[in-house]
């Protein structure tokens, strides 16, 4: 049975739009795909630490790690976790000053750990890092104030949320990723809203297309655990 991991990053409990599509999201799967597993994991709301002197020495460690370097380890083992039980990961997360919010920055560095989701060899040369996971989804759901970010865009260079993800996604084992946004939230005008409602609108053919993927597994997981 297929397992979702969904991501919310944004630190807007409230009003959050990227929350409401990932909500939009899950509610949709959950109509064609009852019986599949959720896991859900809040890092806008509960952020993860930023990366230590104490982390990196114990994800680094090569000998014998001491119960203390194990225990610098608990939540990134946790996350990592998570994510290896994952078949499609939710991203939803707004654009903060044209990248990350500092949460979703910290799960990645939790999660994109030596030997774990990485591996790091010399022998390969110029490209020694190889990811360890593959074959899931990515969804990325967005927000952002500005507009513009695509390729030959007015703000294509400024836009560095979207393209961050698609670097990092192949050590989360993701090759296949799709992208849907709403953008003008700071204009609060019509383009906002046009963007707000093509944005909804395109989740049900997004559910459909990576739902169609997971045809075939048929791992024995527990159903829904959010």
């Amino acid at each position: 049975m297929p397992t979702l991991l969904r991501l919310d990053a944004s630190a807007n409990t409230s009003s959050s739009l990227t929350r409401a599509l990932a909500d939009r999201f899950v509610d949709e799967w959950r109509t064609l795909r009852p019986q599949d597993r959720l896991i859900a994991r809040d890092v806008g709301v509960s952020p993860p630490p930023a990366l230590s002197q104490a982390f990196l020495a114990a994800a680094f460690e090569k000998g014998e790690r001491s119960e203390e370097q194990k225990a610098a380890l608990t939540l990134s083992d946790e996350l990592i976790g998570e994510l290896e039980a994952a078949d499609l990961i939710i991203i939803a997360t707004p654009m903060y000053n044209y990248g990350m919010p500092a949460a979703l920055k910290a799960w990645f560095d939790q999660v994109i750990r030596i030997n774990k989701t990485f591996s790091f060899d010399l022998a390969r040369g110029d490209q020694p890092l190889e990811p360890i996971m593959n074959g899931k989804m990515l969804a990325v759901l967005t927000s952002s104030g500005e507009f513009g970010f695509a390729p030959g865009e007015l703000n294509e260079s400024a836009g560095h949320l979207v393209p961050h993800i698609r670097t990092c996604a192949k050590y989360l084992g993701a090759a296949h990723i799709r992208h849907v946004g709403i953008e003008y939230q700071e204009f609060g005008d019509e383009r906002h809203r046009a963007s707000k409602e093509a944005a909804f609108a395109a989740i049900p053919g997004l559910v459909a297309e990576l739902s169609s993927r997971l045809l075939g597994y048929g791992r024995a997981e527990p159903a829904f655990a959010s």
